[in-house]
């Protein structure tokens, strides 16, 4: 039989130890990042925090939808296009993207990654 998995508050459960953050502009930013479920195809999903300042950010060979639980930043794509996140925002970075996050505090998001890989399964273009 085939369970769920069930976080039952994602704001406080364990992400994980904290560790310097390789992308970090500046030392002593850390993150921390858990992962709840992996499918065969590579798709996961997880819990990841980040603490305040900026780092750079890509997604290759990956869609990721995001959805901030706690914390707020500033998210500049390469055009220079910004936008904020904080609790509550959802929002999707797909394969390609890059950026820069700028974090004003803490900031807890629950994610789940898409490898581009698994969209083109075989298996689904026989369905």
């Amino acid at each position: 039989m085939t369970k769920a998995i069930v976080i039952t508050d994602v704001v406080t459960t364990d992400a994980g130890e904290h560790h310097e953050k390789a992308t970090a502009e500046q030392a002593g930013q850390t993150e921390s990042s858990r992962t709840v479920w992996e499918s065969a195809e590579g798709i996961r999903s997880g819990v990841w925090e980040v603490t305040p300042g900026s780092f750079s950010s890509t997604r290759p060979e990956y869609h990721e939808m995001c959805q901030i639980v706690s914390g707020s930043a500033t998210i500049i794509e390469d055009d220079g296009t910004e936008f904020d996140v904080q609790a509550g925002s959802l929002f999707v970075t797909p394969e390609g993207w890059k950026g820069r996050w700028i974090v004003h505090e803490t900031l807890r998001k629950a994610w789940v990654v898409i490898p581009f890989a698994a969209l083109a399964d075989p298996r689904r273009s026989a369905e």
